[in-house]
């Protein structure tokens, strides 16, 4: 299979079977498969214990007893299932050697011939990275102040790309959501591959620091990022406080119960937010946030008090800086609307499609 070939399968998302071991899967895999592995990770590390000792032909000995009868039985069942409900399914490993031609042979013998990925995951990787470094796009940045709702203006852009949605991180000290985060390279294969779907000419993103959270834009994406025409919404004070306290508080609560966590852990999150500010907030703000933050909670105060003062003590002066240095990249401000309207004329179609 061609680097071309693999292109047009991370594109189109073919779904994928993984085979490798869970601790595998779980440093990074492609957007569209799942983990179905052919050896456990207890399995995995035996048989590396019995290759390093006895060699190539005494581990698959080994492998081959491990994965037989009803255990062999069970997870061809389940590669058989996930190939009934996507025929179209291919079969991948780390470098499409034994363990995806393995699992391969076993599903023929099923009856279900299916095909693998030449190179595996780490042909897939490749072509990620090489898509990652080449975005041949003319870049728009959507900036405004912290409450701005700019991600429901992205979201409402078919030539945009969620940045913060791929990361699952707001992009700020109090960004954390309740699940954790993509490791960095499931981050970037997404990215990736959103950007092979983005069939535009002009890209939109929103303005976001190098990192979100614990995971990093490509170094590429970031140079463009810093180069590229701000859109700037403008949004009251009072309408971003009320989206905050929605989205922060409201939504995080609904959020919070649905998984069966108690709401004092927002609580805790936030606080804990706040030690991670707390040298740029200095001793006086600090109590003072820590104050109306745990009043709010409490049931002692109103969430507005606590969001207002982070805004204009903290947020706001610290937007109005970074932003005094990019005054000569603003092309366009107004308010949601308008920016909706100004970025949507940005919807010229790529002829032909290309990266």
């Amino acid at each position: 299979m061609s680097a071309a070939e693999n292109l047009t399968l991370i594109r189109d998302q073919i779904p994928l079977i993984d085979v490798r071991a869970p601790i595998e899967f779980n440093q990074g895999h492609m957007p569209n498969s799942i983990n179905l592995p052919i050896l456990t990770d207890e399995e995995r590390h035996r048989i590396g214990i019995v290759y390093k000792q006895q060699g190539n032909e005494a581990a698959v000995r080994v492998g081959h007893k491990l994965v037989s009868g009803t255990v062999k039985a069970e997870r061809i069942a389940g590669w058989l299932k996930a190939c009934e409900d996507n025929p179209t399914t291919q079969i991948m490993c780390w470098r499409g050697g034994q363990r995806s031609t393995l699992a391969q042979a076993w599903l023929e013998e099923a009856g279900a011939p299916q095909k693998k990925v030449a190179g595996g995951f780490k042909a897939l990787r490749q072509v990620c990275i090489d898509v990652l470094n080449n975005p041949k796009k003319n870049w728009w940045l959507l900036s405004g102040r912290t409450g701005s709702a700019k991600t429901v203006i992205i979201n409402g852009l078919a030539n945009s790309i969620d940045l913060e949605g791929h990361a699952n991180h707001r992009g700020s000290a109090f960004g954390r959501r309740l699940t954790p985060q993509p490791t960095p390279i499931t981050f970037e294969n997404a990215l990736a591959t959103d950007y092979l779907n983005h069939r535009f000419t002009d890209l939109i993103v929103e303005d976001e620091s190098r990192t979100i959270g614990s995971v990093g834009l490509p170094q590429v994406w970031s140079e463009h990022m810093q180069r590229a025409d701000i859109a700037l919404v403008e949004v009251a004070l009072s309408e971003r406080i009320a989206h905050i306290k929605k989205e922060y508080v409201t939504d995080a609560v609904i959020e919070a119960e649905s998984m069966g966590i108690v709401a004092e852990q927002i609580q805790q999150n936030y606080l804990a937010a706040l030690q991670r500010i707390k040298r740029r907030l200095g001793g006086l703000r600090l109590s003072e946030m820590e104050k109306r933050l745990n009043q709010a909670f409490n049931g002692q105060g109103s969430h507005e008090s606590w969001i207002s003062y982070l805004l204009t003590e903290y947020y706001d002066p610290m937007y109005d800086f970074q932003l005094s240095k990019k005054e000569d990249r603003i092309a366009f401000r107004g308010a949601r609307e308008e920016v909706l309207e100004f970025l949507q004329t940005k919807q010229v179609r790529e002829r032909p499609i290309h990266q």
